[in-house]
This record gives C-alpha cells, sequence and structure tokens, in this order.
C-alpha cells in the first residue's frame, strides 16, 4: 500500500543567526507560539499555529549541523526512502547541502535541487 503522505511538507525549518529576532517577527506578523528546543549551549523553536498546537515548523540557529544553511525557509518534503532520493538528486543533477543525517528513528538530508533551490528530503522512521 502505498503512502498518500510521501511527497508532502513534514515540516518547515528556518536557520538564521538572529534566532530570537525573527521568532519575535514571526510571533507578532503570523501570531506563531514557540516552545524551545534544548540544543545544548542554546535554545532553537518549535513553532505551533495555535498556544497548544502541535509544532509544524522550527526556527533554529545557525550553528552546528546548520552552520552552513541558508537563511531561507526549507521545506523537508516525505520520501519513502531517503537514500534512493540521494541518488535521484545527484544523477539528476541536484547536490547536497549535507549528508544525511539522523533525528531519532528519522532521516533527512538538505539538497540543492539544478535550480539552485534548498529543499530537505524526510524519511520517518520505521516503529
Amino acid at each position: 500500500m502505498e503512502d498518500s503522505s510521501l511527497g508532502t511538507i513534514a515540516w518547515l525549518d528556518l536557520t538564521t543567526v538572529h534566532t530570537e529576532q525573527t521568532l519575535a517577527f514571526y510571533q507578532q506578523v503570523v501570531g506563531w507560539y514557540a516552545q524551545a528546543v534544548e540544543m545544548g549551549s542554546y535554545q532553537d523553536f518549535a513553532i505551533s499555529p495555535t498556544e497548544h498546537g502541535e509544532p509544524v515548523a522550527g526556527i533554529c540557529h545557525a550553528r552546528g549541523s546548520n552552520i552552513d544553511l541558508p537563511p531561507v525557509w526549507l521545506p523537508y518534503f516525505l520520501v519513502a526512502d531517503v537514500e534512493k532520493a540521494v541518488t535521484n538528486v545527484t544523477a539528476l543533477g541536484g547536490s547536497l547541502y549535507t549528508p544525511i543525517k539522523t533525528m531519532g528513528k528519522d532521516r533527512f538530508v538538505v539538497i540543492k535541487d539544478p535550480a539552485g533551490a534548498a529543499c530537505a528530503l524526510y524519511q520517518k522512521g520505521k516503529e
């Protein structure tokens, strides 16, 4: 059976050097709510459209594994097999910003398409 959520946006991230100011901007402009996410010596933020809602996005510091990411809204597209997707990216003229990374049981990679646009490919872990 095919997963009908494949190809959809599973998450959005914005990585910036001005994280707190960016967060405050979107809270005032869009009305978002933020929950701090401990990253060791600093906090990133999970964003929800409602006060007690499920997070749908993140605003992150340009530090650690995010240091080389561009300051753009980065969609995470859901794929069935991130390794197969990476093979297709490079075969079709795209490139990788990052290697494949893990987050819990999930895996993702940030890519650049042949036009130069960045996005992430996201594979949910098996339960």
